[in-house]
């Protein structure tokens, strides 16, 4: 990973990953189905299938019908950087 776009692209995908396990937590954690899930949302099941495995960057107005569906409030943020070395 020593280019920045290797870097850069891996940050993407960590941010996927994680939006996705986070969502799949909260579900299990209400007792929902993807596809019950997928209806509160207005999505397909494939779609927060696909969501959940990290497969999906998402948009901030899926992110909101996301959280709303799961009874929490959508926060983002801009954190700075870590200093290297």
């Amino acid at each position: 990973m020593s280019r920045p776009s290797a870097g850069a692209a891996y940050e993407a995908a960590k941010i996927r990953f994680e939006l996705g396990e986070d969502v799949r937590l909260r579900r299990e954690q209400l007792g929902l189905t993807q596809a019950e899930l997928a209806e509160r949302t207005g999505l397909q099941q494939p779609a927060v299938a696909r969501f959940e495995a990290g497969g999906t960057m998402p948009t901030i107005p899926m992110l909101e019908r996301l959280a709303e569906a799961l009874e929490m409030r959508l926060s983002v943020e801009f954190q700075p950087l870590r200093e290297a070395g």
